[in-house]
């Protein structure tokens, strides 16, 4: 298909003011959540997305620069707690991983969790390499700034095991309460290193790891009891910390889990991203004023030819709009596939130049 892309009225530091201060932009933003593509298209490996701090930074500024992207460097990963708390993870290699996997976990037996460590946050796994790029991001002038904390479920799920975690709430649900206060301070400590060294305002911190408590793998009930219950204590922590917004993840079939999820203070406005299987009608209809983003289904963007790939794209970007006109940001569903077409990519930006444009 051919490609004639309008040139943009605002550049990327602009238009993050705009959404945050919702205030008008020139045009419906686009967050690719696209890691492990984003260093493929710099060329990069995708394990370099997840341990070079200062090749990611160029690699974003690239994507930035090239798609018109809002994209911020983001070092962090869905694994994220099993390196942390003792254990060991392995690296994307070969054609199909794309990030980070679990080779260890800290967590074998319920006598286990006494044992854990508390870490230290400054020199914990991944957590100095997230350091390091936000260091590298503030000296080179960005305004905005991403950490990356995980819920407590998600967290005790790469320490202990998902299938572990969903049993024990099943037939021992004090396990799973017992683990969740044992690795829920890390989550906080995560929030108040990046305060203390930045301070709040520079800071729109990724607080993800809903997908371990998507309702393909726990109830709605379960929900409740084992998740929100740390999720909003976390929350209400990094409010007390005086951080203003935040941008969540929420990952796969949540659609049981949205009438306790909109209790939560994602900040004013906080950012909202969904899968493919939450419609964006639902979304609006429970997080009224927030910025609502998504929710392509990635397997179009790898699987469809680029003419494919833009219709399903125009279709989600006049829905967006239509519902949420200055507050809708367009994004995949999940993480943008590392090896997706960038002709594929193209057409996608195609469709935010032919239907996404506020005249």
């Amino acid at each position: 298909m051919n490609i004639n892309i309008r040139k943009d009225r605002m550049n990327k530091w602009e238009r993050w003011d705009a959404i945050l201060n919702r205030k008008p932009t020139d045009r419906v933003p686009v967050w690719s959540f696209g890691m492990g593509f984003t260093a493929l298209y710099a060329g990069l490996s995708i394990v370099d997305a997840y341990t070079n701090p200062a090749k990611v930074i160029e690699a974003v500024a690239k994507v930035s620069k090239d798609f018109g992207w809002q994209d911020l460097p983001l070092m962090g990963y869905a694994s994220m707690g099993a390196w942390e708390f003792g254990g060991e993870v392995k690296m994307p290699s070969g054609q199909f991983a794309q990030a980070p996997t679990v080779i260890r976990k800290p967590v074998e037996s319920p006598e286990d969790i006494d044992k854990l460590p508390t870490p230290d946050v400054k020199t914990a796994g991944t957590v100095p390499l997230m350091m390091q790029a936000a260091k590298m991001q503030i000296e080179g002038g960005a305004p905005l700034i991403m950490p990356m904390s995980l819920a407590a479920w998600s967290l005790a799920g790469n320490i202990a095991g998902i299938d572990t975690m969903c049993k024990w709430s099943l037939k021992k649900p004090e396990l799973v309460h017992k683990i969740c206060k044992k690795v829920y301070p890390f989550s906080v400590d995560i929030l108040r290193y990046w305060v203390d060294t930045f301070g709040p305002e520079r800071l729109l911190p990724y607080l993800g790891g809903t997908a371990a408590a998507s309702n393909q793998l726990i109830s709605a009930d379960q929900f409740g009891k084992f998740v929100f219950p740390y999720l909003k204590d976390l929350y209400d922590e990094a409010h007390k910390m005086g951080i203003q917004h935040f941008l969540c993840h929420i990952c796969g079939e949540q659609n049981a889990n949205l009438v306790h999820l909109s209790k939560l203070n994602f900040g004013d406005p906080g950012i909202l991203t969904f899968g493919h299987e939450v419609k964006l009608e639902t979304a609006v209809k429970f997080f009224p004023g927030h910025i609502i983003a998504g929710n392509l289904e990635p397997a179009l963007i790898q699987m469809q030819t680029p003419e494919e790939v833009y219709q399903s794209a125009r279709k989600v970007i006049e829905k967006g709009k239509e519902l949420v006109p200055q507050q809708y940001l367009f994004a995949p569903g999940c993480e943008l596939p590392p090896r997706a077409p960038v002709d594929n990519i193209w057409a996608m930006m195609q469709a935010i130049s032919d239907v996404g444009w506020y005249e």
